[in-house]
């Protein structure tokens, strides 16, 4: 069962999805509000969407068509750094100036029991499917992040999954790791969507493949796949670090880093297309635009 914000007109709808595609309006206003009523309610949030469409019947236009916005407005967007072996060799090559020999302190990143946590987007600066995602203008080295991310409350428990494009600099993290802030936060510079899988229905989180297309005039001219098996940190151990004398709120995300990087001679150019595929999820899709 996902959840998935409908647009209409100006308003939103919230709305379960089904298996089959199917869709059934929901009551609540947003998702951490159907989270509460589960609450109220002493059941679990498979449960009181179970109950509230029992009987009722689908939405009749099909799901293809709807125009869909950000599942939940997160307070707070988080990433997860060098979580993957791929995104550690990226790093390094980044940071070296194209040596594949090198060692840097991202392999003791990777290696250490404290994970790299860092503030990724708020609200404002997050754009949902089929939104519109801002090229840094002093940047020449720009690619997206696929990567699995997880709907926290604010005890820290995972009640959804959705999908996050963390976009980056390679250039300008690459140039002094210093400049991370830079090379990450910026507006618009994070989608997530296009639907939050409830936790109560995904067994294995390690078991998910994500894959990235992109397209440049039509034309696709990067598709990469990756397993969440190659995760090399417990989602658990992420958020645990990320609560640790800290503020969470209802409706936070995390996302839990890449594992998979475009090749080193590509970037990103205004008007390329970005999907991002999750097994069980959906398709995240974006535009490229200048700042």
């Amino acid at each position: 069962m996902r959840i998935i914000r409908i647009m209409e007109g100006d308003a939103q709808v919230l709305a379960a999805l089904t298996e089959e595609n199917q869709v059934y309006p929901l009551p609540d206003s947003d998702f951490m509000t159907l989270v509460r009523r589960a609450d109220r309610e002493g059941c679990s949030v498979l449960e009181a969407v179970t109950r509230h469409i029992a009987g009722a019947a689908p939405a009749e236009k099909d799901f293809g068509s709807l125009a869909l916005a950000a599942p939940i407005d997160a307070p707070e967007v988080w990433a997860a750094g060098v979580t993957y072996l791929r995104s550690k060799e990226a790093r390094n090559y980044e940071a070296t100036g194209g040596r594949l020999d090198a060692s840097t302190f991202y392999d003791k990143v990777y290696d250490a029991e404290r994970p790299e946590l860092f503030m990724k987007s708020t609200a404002a600066r997050t754009v949902g499917p089929g939104g519109e995602l801002c090229l840094r203008s002093d940047s020449s080295w720009q690619v997206p992040e696929p990567e699995l991310a997880l709907v926290l409350d604010s005890g820290g428990g995972i009640i959804g999954y959705t999908i996050g494009n963390d976009m980056s600099c390679r250039d300008i993290e690459g140039e002094n790791p210093l400049y991370l802030p830079q090379a990450k936060v910026w507006r618009q510079s994070c989608s997530i969507g296009p639907a939050i899988r409830l936790a109560d229905t995904l067994s294995d989180p390690y078991n998910l493949t994500i894959t990235c297309r992109i397209f440049r005039d039509g034309e696709k001219v990067v598709e990469e796949s990756a397993s969440t098996g190659q995760l090399k940190r417990k989602l658990d151990e992420l958020v645990a670090y990320l609560a640790k004398d800290n503020v969470l709120f209802d409706g936070t995300v995390l996302l839990t880093g890449t594992c998979i990087v475009p090749p080193n001679q590509f970037t990103l150019a205004p008007g390329d297309r970005i999907e991002i595929d999750i097994t069980g999820i959906g398709t995240l899709t974006n535009t490229a635009v200048s700042a």
